[in-house]
This record gives structure tokens, C-alpha cells and sequence, in this order.
């Protein structure tokens, strides 16, 4: 039972890091949290439930499919609504708040364009266990699990090793002397904001997956924000900690406790860790931003 859960647990978390990872990869260049972040989770799971339904009955390319989206629908939002805010020296707050109109625009705008209901996935991993230590492990757990990883550790792999990574940690640092040192910041926020679509449309499809695609599913990114500040928003090592601690954390409490108490627990562990220790378990202390 403890391992079951244990590994179930790491598969949430690791949805949540993968969000987390965007959170925390366009705070620490741009200092505000986009929570726009949500509408490429939501197109992710849809484009995922479709392209299994119509097309073919496929998580890989479903994945590839929604991932791409993703990162499209977070290039749009880049450019049409926090670019031009922006250039216009609009406070970080301005932009959260647009971040948080897109994210109730994308919820309404399934719910015209497709309907409100749940959609589960018709794949035939969703019910395929597999043993482990006596414990009955879910494939798909293990899916997201590995194909988590792989992204996420290609992610590192391109923010420690390639002069693109070298660039955002450099911006990351200060934005203004990165634009002095001749770094063209205009297209380095919207490689920022793609690489964050594209981890959230992936997320969006494992979450559809594992459970149902419906309009406010993008709330879930509430979690990834949590786990975010638990790791320390800004630091990436730190999200997928954050994340992966709360996806366990969650997942022990639904088991051997309530399933009503999981989502009590999650918010009141932000509220302690605003408390105790304000930047994170694995951030460091910052001025006051968005």
C-alpha cells in the first residue's frame, strides 16, 4: 500500500513540477508569476483528449501534440498581452492581473466553444497495472513519472550547457545589464514563455490522462504555484523539490487520513512556509515582487 502510493504520489508531483518549472522560470527573468500559466495546461489536456479520440489511440503523440500547443498558446499570450505591457514599463502587477484574465477568458471559452463536462481519455493505459514489490502500480504512473523526468532534465540540460540557457541565467540576474550586453531580451522572454507552454501543455496531458480534461482543470496550476514557493520561486531545482514533496505529501494524506483534507493541507502548507520561511526551501531572500 505505502509503495503503491508512494509511486502514485511521485507522479503527481512530477505533473506539478513541470508546471512549477514555468512558474518559476518566468518569475526569475521577468519577477511577476503568470498565471496565464493555466490556459496552456487547459489546451494541453484538450488537444491530448481529442487527438486520442479522433486520431489515434497514442499518449506519445497525444504528449508531442499538446506539448507544441502549449508552447504556441504561451508564445500568443507573450506577445499579444505582456509584450506590450512591457514596452509600455507597466508594473509587475499589471501583469498578473492580465495573466489572471486570461485564465478565466481560456475556462470560459471551452465552455462556449466545447461544453462544460468532463472528458476522460479512451486509452487503454489508463487501467493497465503493473506489479512492483507486491504493490499494484498503475503504467500511466509510471508514464508521466519517466516522460516528467526526461523534460524536465532536458530543461536543465538547456538552461546549464547551451548559450540560450547561459543568456536567461544571465538576464535571470539582472534583466537591464543582460539588454546592455547586447542579449536580445525581447526574444529571450518569448523562448522563456515557450519553453514554460510547452512544459504546462505537457502537463495538461498527463493530467487529462490520469484523470478527466474539464474547463477549470487549469486551477490545478494553484498547486504548481504552491510547490513553487515551497522550492522558492525563481529557483527551478527547488520547484520540482517543492513539487514532488507536495504531490507526496498530498497523496499520503488522501490515503491514510481524507481525500477532503488534501486540499486543506496544500494551502496550509503555503501558509506555513509564507510564515517560517518566506523564500522557499531552496530560494533566496528577494525584495517584494509580483
Amino acid at each position: 500500500m505505502f509503495v503503491q502510493q508512494l509511486i502514485t504520489g511521485l507522479s503527481v508531483g512530477s505533473i506539478y513540477a513541470l508546471m512549477a518549472v514555468g512558474y518559476s522560470l518566468i518569475y526569475s527573468l521577468l519577477n511577476f508569476t503568470n498565471f496565464a500559466h493555466s490556459a496552456s495546461v487547459l489546451i494541453g489536456a484538450y488537444a491530448g483528449y481529442y487527438y486520442i479520440t479522433l486520431v489515434v489511440d497514442n499518449p506519445i503523440t497525444a504528449a508531442l501534440c499538446s506539448l507544441v500547443l502549449g508552447a504556441i498558446l504561451a508564445a500568443l499570450i507573450e506577445r499579444i498581452t505582456y509584450q506590450p505591457l512591457l514596452d509600455k514599463g507597466a508594473r509587475r502587477i499589471y501583469l498578473l492581473i492580465a495573466g489572471l484574465g486570461i485564465s478565466i477568458i481560456g475556462e470560459n471559452l471551452i465552455v462556449v466553444l466545447i461544453d462544460g463536462r468532463f472528458h476522460a481519455y479512451k486509452t487503454a493505459l489508463s487501467s493497465m497495472p503493473v506489479s512492483i514489490f507486491g504493490a499494484s502500480i498503475g503504467v500511466i504512473d509510471l508514464i508521466i513519472l519517466l516522460a516528467s523526468a526526461v523534460a524536465l532534465l532536458l530543461v536543465q540540460f538547456l538552461i546549464q550547457k547551451t548559450k540560450v540557457g547561459l543568456a536567461i541565467r544571465g538576464a535571470a540576474f539582472d534583466l537591464t545589464t543582460a539588454s546592455i550586453m547586447g542579449i536580445n531580451v525581447r526574444r529571450l522572454i518569448l523562448i522563456v514563455f515557450i519553453i514554460a507552454g510547452s512544459l504546462a501543455g505537457l502537463s495538461g496531458v498527463f493530467l487529462g490522462i490520469k484523470y478527466t480534461a474539464y474547463p477549470t482543470m487549469g486551477n490545478l496550476t494553484n498547486k504548481a504555484f504552491i510547490s513553487a514557493v515551497v522550492g522558492g520561486l525563481g529557483s527551478l531545482p527547488g520547484a520540482v523539490v517543492g513539487a514532488l514533496i507536495l504531490g507526496v505529501l498530498e497523496t499520503m494524506i488522501s490515503a491514510y487520513v481524507s481525500s477532503a483534507m488534501r486540499n486543506l493541507f496544500a494551502y496550509a502548507l503555503l501558509i506555513v512556509i509564507l510564515l517560517i520561511r518566506p523564500w522557499g526551501l531552496m530560494g533566496k531572500s528577494m525584495e517584494d515582487k509580483a
